[in-house]
């Protein structure tokens, strides 16, 4: 489900996508079956394309890659984690656009 700025991350590629990147890194935590997991996909795809070259994005589906929703305790979605340097630097659980909003604006 990741489209042409968002970027799909699995727990094979989130050491190098999400803890190495040059840039900051907010990620997406969803699972096909998850309606507000929908209802701000399009919104998460805009700033996606707004930020591009300032913040990388990318969707974990949490189904198929239980590890990394297991460690950062993912337990309810839709969630966003915000990466800086590898590190977590912001986080939010819920469909929440305004907040949304601001993670994207204070990370870039």
């Amino acid at each position: 489900m990741a489209g042409k700025n968002v970027f799909e991350i699995t727990d094979g590629n989130f050491q190098a996508e999400v803890l190495d990147a040059e840039l900051p890194v907010v990620i997406d935590f969803w699972a096909p079956w998850c309606g507000p997991c929908r209802a701000i996909a399009p919104l998460i795809e805009q700033l996606a394309e707004r930020y591009d070259g300032k913040v990388k994005v990318g969707k974990l589906n949490v189904d198929d890659n239980p590890e990394v929703a297991q460690k950062y305790r993912i337990t309810g979605i839709p969630s966003l984690i915000a990466f800086k340097d590898g590190e977590v630097v912001d986080q939010l659980v819920g469909a929440n656009p305004k907040r949304i909003n601001e993670i994207f604006a204070e990370i870039s």
